[in-house]
């Protein structure tokens, strides 16, 4: 693993909202993070499908963990704001929310990034979700 994926792991390992719902990180480079998410009716909104705050929390963190790989040693991240469009219902097995930098300054940086379902039946995904994101650089 390497000192990057460490970082990144380590952080995630350390927050709550992802164990809790059962996120992992699967994926991890320089300016790009995928998180995914199986599905859970514990996580499901009245119709049955994956409440809009599960989608945004995985998508959201898959950004912050991508502007993490840019930021500078001695510095962590927090999200100042994001715009999210929920596009179709998310059905699915499990989620992939991917988050890439798309501008990486000294305090801010701006991602986007989508949420992808895939079906029980096959491999094809749908994405149900599209989001931009700017992650503000804080010190320690």
């Amino acid at each position: 693993m390497s000192d990057l994926q460490k970082r990144i792991a380590d952080s995630f390992n350390a927050q709550g909202l992802m164990t809790t719902i059962g996120a992992r990180l699967v994926f991890v480079a320089e300016g790009e993070v995928h998180i995914e998410l199986p599905f859970s009716t514990g996580l499901s909104q009245q119709h049955g499908y994956l409440h809009a705050g599960a989608t945004t929390s995985i998508v959201d963190s898959a950004c912050g963990y991508a502007a993490l790989t840019k930021a500078p040693p001695g510095f962590e991240v927090v999200t100042a704001e994001f715009k999210i469009n929920l596009m179709r219902p998310a059905l699915g097995e499990r989620f992939l929310a991917i988050g890439r930098v798309q501008s990486s300054g000294k305090l801010l940086t701006v991602c986007s990034g989508e949420v992808r379902a895939f079906p029980s039946t096959a491999e094809a995904y749908k994405v149900v979700a599209l989001i931009q994101a700017t992650i503000v650089n804080v010190g320690r």
